[in-house]
């Protein structure tokens, strides 16, 4: 067989997709083996698996095996690979199979050969110009898996050839045994941030993961010894991870094993409510409910979650994301870490850490450390109504430390100025209900988005003449 020549652009692509053209110009079928459509083709349960898979299945073995005719090139790819058949991968490479193609888990024919040691399908696969460096799902590189698994040739020709060594860099969270590693946990090398934008550490940055636009919030590095910080950090997720509702924020994963420590989220393009009364100012009643309707229905989601509820402590606008058809969602709310004590009743966990008096948002008993029920949530949501209505904060133009005092230490609320004829009474009464001084007498959020809803199905639209409402449905 006349030996093959490799291609001479260098292919750095794991995920390979469409046709590419052999040397006689036919087009050939790249294999898309992480198409759901393939599911019971695209992962490699052959041979050794990952070095970082968390469920790593016992070897199946391959002596007696011959290719399975159901398998597509990809994974005829793989097979091969692992078999240790030289002659076998070149051909389906000649044949313009693709070197880098990947099964389910991100794994290339160089991490499958690397698992088993084929020394000299490495070497044909590195001249085939296969990317040494590709990460797996789990993280894992062809150099690190033969290092793994002990396979010293196979470690030090890659190493040669320039792949880069893993470092470990331990993390306050980071577990010795692989199957313990989190069903979320995400590999760092997929996350792309913008070239010269700086990361903000404790803040959420925009980045590309897989080429979609998700939120990340970066740990910074220098709170890992500050187990308060970790604690916080590991609530966080926990709650984040099993909250599912359209009006709260969607979870996506996090790097806990790696550094920098990040929680992932999805991306909002229209930014925070905060922002958004900041260029529109006072709201049209008919969008001011909906936005409150909005925000009512994910409080009442985390409020009834099982076994307790998930009190939100330090929701305000900068808290309340708009997606792309400007749908509210509530974020924030594992951030702060609360204590539940008897009866509905919960407590800050690190009042001096996690406390924001400049917040004038903040429910009194929050503001002065005292026991708390959920009721401190619709507290807040009172103030966000009236800053939709207003056109403002509370107080505005004092600092909002000073609003937040007058309003938690000196009882004081500010006035209702919007003519009663564009905001309904029941709206304005609804809102000094709840921010009233005592917590029983502030509605829930199932009560609340009652009230709203019927206050919404009464209210003109956009283009209706005024004094025109909708019906509303039996």
């Amino acid at each position: 067989m006349a030996a093959a020549v490799p291609p001479t652009s260098d292919l750095s692509r794991q995920f390979s997709t469409g046709s590419i053209e052999n040397k006689d110009g036919i087009p050939a079928r790249r294999n898309l083996s992480f198409d759901i459509k393939l599911l019971c083709s695209s992962r490699f349960t052959f041979g050794r698996q990952s070095s970082l898979d968390p469920q790593r299945r016992s070897n199946r073995c391959l002596d007696e095996l011959t290719v399975p005719e159901n398998l597509d090139c990809t994974m005829q790819l793989l097979f091969l690979a692992c078999q240790g058949d030289v002659r076998g991968v070149e051909e389906l490479l000649q044949e313009g199979v693709d070197v880098n193609s990947i099964d389910l888990d991100g794994r290339t024919a160089l991490h499958i050969a690397a698992c088993e040691g084929h020394l000299e399908v490495v070497r044909l696969l590195v001249r085939w110009r296969a990317n040494i460096d590709a990460r797996d799902r789990w993280g894992s590189t062809a150099v690190g898996d033969a290092k793994h698994y002990s396979h010293a040739d196979v470690y030090s020709f890659l190493k040669a050839k320039g792949a880069k060594v893993m470092r470990t860099r331990k993390t306050p969270m980071m577990v010795s045994n692989p199957q313990e590693i989190p069903e979320y946990e995400m590999n760092p090398g997929d996350f792309h941030f913008r070239r010269g934008e700086e990361i903000l550490k404790g803040t959420y940055q925009v980045a590309k993961w897989n080429g979609t636009k998700v939120s990340v919030k970066i740990l910074d590095k220098e709170s890992y010894s500050n187990p308060d910080i970790i604690e916080a950090f590991k609530h966080e997720l926990t709650l984040l991870e099993k909250v599912r509702h359209p009006n709260v924020v969607q979870f996506v994963g996090a790097v806990t094993q790696n550094v920098p420590m990040m929680i992932v989220s999805d991306y909002h393009p229209n930014g925070d409510l905060w922002s958004y009364l900041q260029k529109k100012g006072r709201l049209k009643p008919h969008k001011a409910l909906r936005f409150a309707l909005d925000i009512a229905r994910g409080m009442n989601y985390l409020h009834e979650c099982k076994p307790d509820p998930i009190i939100h402590c330090d929701l305000r606008p900068k808290n309340i994301l708009l997606d792309s058809g400007f749908q509210l969602k509530v974020a924030g709310f594992g951030s702060t870490n609360v204590m539940h004590l008897s009866s509905g009743k919960a407590k800050l966990a690190h009042p001096m850490a996690q406390m924001d008096n400049r917040s004038c948002y903040m429910a009194p008993e929050v503001y002065r450390n005292e026991i708390f029920d959920r009721s401190v949530d619709a507290f807040s949501f009172g103030l966000i109504l009236y800053e939709m209505i207003e056109g403002g904060p509370v107080f505005h133009p004092k600092p909002p430390e000073e609003a937040a005092k007058m309003i938690c230490l000196e009882g004081m609320r500010p006035t209702l100025k919007s003519k009663s004829k564009n905001y309904p009474l029941e709206l304005k009464e609804l809102i000094e209900e709840c921010w009233d001084p005592e917590p029983l007498v502030r509605p829930t959020f199932s009560e609340i988005i009652i009230r709203l809803d019927k206050l919404f199905a009464s209210c003109p639209q956009a283009g209706q003449r005024k004094g025109a409402f909708k019906l509303l449905w039996k």
